[in-house]
């Protein structure tokens, strides 16, 4: 039991690393605040995000995100167009 209370301990205090990347908009959802890109990967937008108004299918963006480590995507931090 203890062992398992150390594993828990130091999993929650893992820090979480900053990662992007760059794809074009294969389909957008906004009411439902998902995001497809050309490779398939799937995007789930929280509230917070920013997200310009005019973004569509087709459009190239940049997403940065947080990861903890094994443990996957924590956080979207923001969403930008490439020019």
């Amino acid at each position: 039991m203890r062992a398992l209370l150390v594993s828990a301990a130091i999993l929650a205090a893992a820090p979480a690393f900053a990662d992007e990347t760059t794809g074009t908009i294969l389909a957008f959802d906004r009411v439902a605040g998902i995001m497809v890109l050309e490779d398939k990967t799937v995007w789930e937008l929280a509230a917070a995000v920013e997200v310009p108004e005019d973004l569509v299918a087709g459009e190239r963006v940049t997403l940065v995100y947080a990861t903890a480590g094994e443990d996957g995507l924590t956080r979207i931090d923001s969403i930008t167009r490439v020019e």
